[in-house]
């Protein structure tokens, strides 16, 4: 048997290691994929669907996902987490109702909320040992006022949650995932 074929993880395209270029491919298609499809359920609800943080997390899910800040737990309480930080952040610095800080400009409170949500965020991930650094990004957009609302916090909890079903469901069908928590 030649050794092409004796070895299903040297001749399958995107082995279980990954690397090369129909990898990237294969990986940069999927990220394009997921995204067009929480994009176009925004476009349909008229909603937030597609936000910054989403595009760092599908790429981990699909570039590197043997790492373990790519697991699906890992990305799903690290956002939920950001979600419930920022918005605790933009309240506590009383920031409801003013203009967020890309429209009004950045002020001391504004830079309070997102440097402490950063910080809290990540602490809270650290002690739970479920890091996703994606979820910087998701505390930043809470906490700045950029979706700040409570509908807006659970229209990016409902992408959120696709987007990790998405790459959970995609990264077992190419084979390299078998577990939600552990990615393997």
């Amino acid at each position: 048997m030649s050794e092409r074929t004796s070895s299903p993880e040297r001749w399958r395209p995107w082995g279980r290691e990954g690397g090369g270029r129909l990898d990237a491919v294969v990986g940069a298609l999927l990220c394009l994929i997921v995204l067009a499809a929480a994009g176009a359920i925004g476009l349909a609800l008229k909603q937030p669907w597609l936000f910054p943080s989403l595009g760092p997390t599908v790429m981990l899910f699909f570039a590197s996902p043997a790492e373990k800040s790519s697991r699906p737990v890992n990305a799903l309480v690290g956002h939920l987490v950001a979600l419930a930080v920022g918005y605790a952040a933009f309240v506590t610095f009383g920031l409801t109702g003013m203009q967020s800080a890309p429209v009004g400009g950045l002020t001391p409170a504004y830079l309070a909320a997102g440097a402490t949500s950063v910080a809290v965020t990540t602490l809270v991930l650290q002690l739970i040992r479920l890091p996703h650094p994606p979820a910087g990004a998701t505390t930043l957009i809470v906490s700045l006022g950029i979706l700040s609302t409570p509908p807006d916090l659970l229209v990016m909890t409902g992408a959120v949650v696709l987007v990790v079903a998405a790459g959970w469901a995609l990264n077992v069908a190419r084979g390299r995932w078998r577990s939600t928590t552990t990615g393997r």
